[in-house]
C-alpha cells in the first residue's frame, strides 16, 4: 500500500532528499515515515537556539 502523504509533503521531501518524487513513492515506508520526521523536526527548530522560555 502507498503511503498517503500530501502532495506538498511529497513535493518538499524530494526536494530535501534530492530525489525526483518517484523515487519517494517506491520507498520502503519506513524510511519514509523516518525521513519526514526528520524533516519536521528540521522545519521546526529552524532557530536551534534555546527552548522557548515565554513568561
Amino acid at each position: 500500500m502507498p503511503l498517503q502523504i500530501s502532495p506538498e509533503t511529497a513535493i518538499k521531501l524530494a526536494a530535501e532528499l534530492k530525489v525526483p518524487i518517484e523515487h519517494l513513492m517506491h520507498m520502503p515506508q519506513h524510511i519514509l515515515l523516518q525521513k519526514i520526521a526528520e524533516l519536521a523536526k528540521k522545519e521546526a527548530g529552524e532557530p536551534t537556539a534555546k527552548p522557548d522560555e515565554t513568561p
